[in-house]
């Protein structure tokens, strides 16, 4: 499986640069939004001002003057709350809950990007369905009443550690979900976990390790996705192809029969083990089979480890046909949906995306973000790559043209820097979001800009948060920072992301934008064709050598066939489309 989980920030204050501004950039738009805000603030103080007075004459000679003094010092830390505060775009109630795909009353101390997100999208493609709605609400009641803490969990726990097999009288069954590989690789296959979990209503808990805590908020209302550490299965981080427990195995040694005449009444065990990450084998693979989801439908523990979004393969499930079809009609939204759902990122992870975001980027007119991965089995020169990236940008009209024509002995209008320390000083009309391991690219191309003004005037500005030049697992530091990149790339309005890159998947999701993919080298070879544009927002399943024959009831093939499809970026991949 290719981890895609680098790209990351080298200190929690990046420095950005911008490229040569063209001639008449952004700086009086800039100062005019600059003006119009201290006109509102002056407004909102003078009203507070009034409000005070009011206060005072109303009272102030009627043995109230404590009181009056408290509710004005509330009143002055109001106003000045006011007054400071940057306008919210959009922040409705609708807004703050993508459309009602989030349930309401949350604590917005305790998870500021739960609602502060949706002033960062400009749009979402499709509307969430009333079915889908409705399984969310299910679901959340469902992990409320089965969830850590409470004693249909106790219950469940207390079965498991003595053995029992009786699962018919379990009330609540579970998904744990074990994470493996990089960091994109691990938010695709929890969002497929979660998808397979509203199907088959078992409550999903995370069994959270050292470099995957403080990334997200809790996404379920008054409940807990963590795995409690006395979890009484021990040894899960050696689960494996090999272990016993897994259902292929159990099915090869015939402890466990996916035969209808005899599945019917066999014990089944206290819990079994999915192995669906790459190397699986054949009886691993019939997992994705219908009779064998009647046969795991019996068992209250199933734990499952996934580096992959496998979404694709569960549309083959004849048992998930009209559910899928009812709760998401849109086939090439289902990770747009459900990543919004599902991923809301901490307090101190979104203040790494708003700080860098308010400095550098949102005042540009567009922003357009370039994501460049470089595989190990398919690496080429840095100057290779950014003619591939220029000559993608030419055929598909990404990066703003240059007019070298304008570049004459003193037309050019000098270097512009931006402090990280301050305020940004200059407006863009387009930003450029290079995100990458790497600098070369992000160097080559604040230089194009640097040298040659763009076409058609208007300033354009290049920043790159970080490069730390090779991937590090395994350190918390490196996935928060990693997943700020993936949500500022996500609030672009135009992407250019690395065909395979699961980076590049999670955040055309996010933003609901079907991306122009780079292609990925072949024998250390630019490929002809330079990038492709994207036929759907839906990342790909890199599942390969998918073989399995299933028996029992099948789906719809002809249906299949229309919306999956051979993926752009890798011909042995499939995704969902429209």
């Amino acid at each position: 499986m290719i981890d895609t989980g680098g790209n990351k920030k080298t200190d929690d204050h990046p420095v950005a640069e911008t490229a040569w501004p063209a001639r008449g950039g952004g700086g009086a738009a800039r100062r005019r939004d600059k003006k119009e805000k201290m006109g509102r603030a002056g407004v909102v103080l003078m009203a507070c001002v009034l409000t005070l007075l009011l206060l005072v004459l109303l009272f102030g000679g009627r043995g109230g003057a404590p009181a009056v003094w408290q509710n004005a010092a509330k009143l002055t830390a109001m106003c000045e709350g006011s007054a400071n505060a940057p306008p919210r775009p959009g922040a409705t109630g609708a807004d703050e809950l993508f459309g009602g795909l989030l349930a309401a009353g949350s604590d917005r101390r305790t998870c500021r990007s739960r609602y502060e997100s949706p002033q960062y999208y400009k749009h979402s493609p499709y509307t969430a369905s009333p079915h889908l709605l409705q399984k969310l609400r299910q679901y959340e009641a469902r992990h409320k009443k089965c969830g850590p803490g409470t004693p249909e969990y106790a219950k469940s726990i207390a079965s498991l550690r003595s053995g029992s097999s009786n699962t018919e009288a379990a009330e609540c069954r579970y998904l744990v979900w074990l994470p493996y590989n990089g960091l994109g690789n691990r938010m695709l296959s929890l969002l497929s976990t979660f998808l397979y979990a509203l199907l088959t209503d078992r409550v999903l808990l995370v069994r959270s390790t050292a470099d995957f805590t403080d990334l997200f908020c809790e996404p379920f209302p008054d409940a807990t996705w963590n795995l409690p550490p006395d979890f009484p299965v021990a040894n899960m981080s050696r689960l494996g192809v090999q272990s016993d427990e897994s259902y292929g195995n159990l099915l090869r040694r015939k402890k466990i029969s996916n035969q209808p005449e005899t599945a019917a009444s066999q014990a089944v065990p206290p819990y079994v083990y999915a192995h669906l990450a790459h190397g699986l084998r054949i009886t691993d693979q019939l997992f994705y089979c219908n009779d064998d989801q009647i046969v795991l439908a019996k068992v209250t523990w199933l734990l499952l480890q996934n580096d992959l979004y496998y979404v694709p393969l569960l549309y083959g499930i004849a048992e998930f046909e009209d559910e899928l079809r009812r709760m998401i009609p849109a086939r090439e939204s289902v990770s747009h949906f459900l990543a919004r759902y599902l991923f809301h990122p901490s307090n101190s992870v979104w203040g790494m995306v708003t700080r860098y975001h308010h400095s550098y980027l949102a005042h540009a007119e567009e922003r357009i973000g370039v994501q460049v991965r470089m595989f190990p089995f398919a690496t080429i020169p840095a100057d290779d790559m950014y003619k591939q990236i220029m000559a993608c940008s030419r055929q598909e009209g990404i990066l703003p043209e240059i007019d070298d024509e304008l570049m004459e002995p003193g037309n050019a209008t000098g270097a512009v820097f931006v402090d990280d320390d301050k305020e940004g000083t200059t407006s863009s009309n387009k930003a450029v979001l290079v995100v990458s391991l790497h600098a070369d690219y992000y160097e080559r191309i604040k230089r194009t800009y640097y040298e040659h003004a763009a076409k058609g005037g208007g300033s354009v500005g290049v920043f790159q948060p970080s490069h730390e030049e090779r991937q590090q697992r395994g350190q918390r530091s490196h996935n928060q920072k990693a997943l700020a990149e993936i949500y500022l790339l996500s609030f672009s309005d135009v992407l250019l992301t690395t065909g395979m890159s699961t980076f590049g998947y999670m955040s055309s999701s996010l933003a609901g934008l079907r991306p122009t993919m780079l292609m990925v080298a072949n024998d250390q070879k630019v490929p002809e064709t330079p990038c492709v544009r994207d036929a759907s927002m839906e990342p790909c399943c890199h599942l390969m050598n998918f073989n399995v024959k299933c028996r029992g009831k099948a789906v719809d093939k002809e249906e299949l066939a229309r919306h999956v499809k051979v993926c752009e970026d890798l011909p042995r991949g499939i995704k969902l489309v429209d």
